[in-house]
């Protein structure tokens, strides 16, 4: 970490333009120290970030309140940092060589980013699909803590009670778009066949592929109201695979059909609603809140 220079070390007049002289370099070694520091303390909160799990309200609303301290911390530290330089800078120098070394630094920065590859659109549509999963993610996990003593809190209570009744009871599962293959998955896991999420989606999608009249008149597009063109359709069902679209009814009847078991869906002052009756293995049950 960079300190101002000691008494009488940068007294002098700088010796030459830009980032010659002495002042300017300590300028230039505290900016780069705290930069590294930023990069350091952005990858910590994004390995505590990965050490919550998202269904942990506790400590997803804790690590919120420790993020934000952190960088406040970092913030004012750099702030002190910089004063205590600039208060070792003969007046004379304080300005020219600080303004030089910004200059200097901003010019670094746009020729790295002229020295930077092209980015293939491939890899942009990779960031872009990282991005909003991630900002997803942050506003699942906000909703979560938000309706700790929301209206869902009471409807997950009332639910519970009629589980309860059956001698059953609710395994959380976070609502990530995912969640209704998740519960499934769970439900599967301890028979022969390794049922996996993917696995789930890739099969859901493949025998709706297979059985287009039973499943495309009842799919429209949500602008016109007319039924889904055979593309638009083919295009449903690459996101059922490739993304974390959420599932509904006619999934629910495509994975009835692949595990040939009836599945049920219990939903608060609403009769449960049975999908795959045909079939007589034991159902499975899956919960579905507003």
């Amino acid at each position: 970490r960079c300190a101002g220079p000691p008494p009488g070390s940068s007294s002098g007049v700088m010796e030459g333009p830009g980032r010659e002289g002495p002042a300017a370099d300590d300028f230039e070694q505290l900016v780069r120290s705290q930069r590294r520091e930023k990069r350091e303390l952005q990858a910590k909160i994004q390995g505590m970030k990965n050490a919550v799990p998202k269904n942990d309200k506790k400590r997803r609303k804790q690590l919120i309140d420790d993020v934000a301290k952190l960088e406040a911390e970092m913030e004012q530290k750099h702030k002190e940092e910089l004063k205590q330089l600039k208060e070792t800078l003969p007046e004379q120098n304080k300005v020219d060589s600080v303004a030089d070394s910004i200059a200097s630094f901003q010019l670094e920065e746009k020729e790295q980013q002229i020295q930077q590859p092209r980015i293939s659109k491939a890899q942009k549509r990779r960031e872009k699909k990282a991005a909003l999963e991630k900002e997803r993610e942050e506003r699942i996990a906000e909703a979560e803590i938000e309706n700790l003593t929301g209206a869902r809190h009471l409807e997950s209570q009332r639910l519970a009670q009629i589980l309860a009744a059956r001698q059953l009871e609710i395994k959380q599962i976070p609502s990530d778009g995912h969640c209704m293959y998740r519960a499934i998955e769970d439900q599967l896991k301890n028979q022969q066949n390794s049922w996996t999420v993917a696995t789930l989606r890739s099969q859901t999608a493949e025998y709706m592929q297979s059985h287009v009249d039973d499943f495309l008149p009842f799919l429209t597009n949500p602008n016109t109201g007319d039924m889904y063109s055979r593309g638009e359709f083919e295009k449903y069902c690459d996101d059922l695979v490739n993304t974390a679209a959420w599932g509904g009814q006619l999934e629910l009847r495509a994975l009835s059909h692949i595990l040939q078991k009836p599945i049920e869906v219990v939903q608060m002052d609403s009769p449960p609603i049975i999908v795959g009756e045909e079939y007589s293995s034991k159902p499975l049950i899956l919960v579905w809140y507003h």
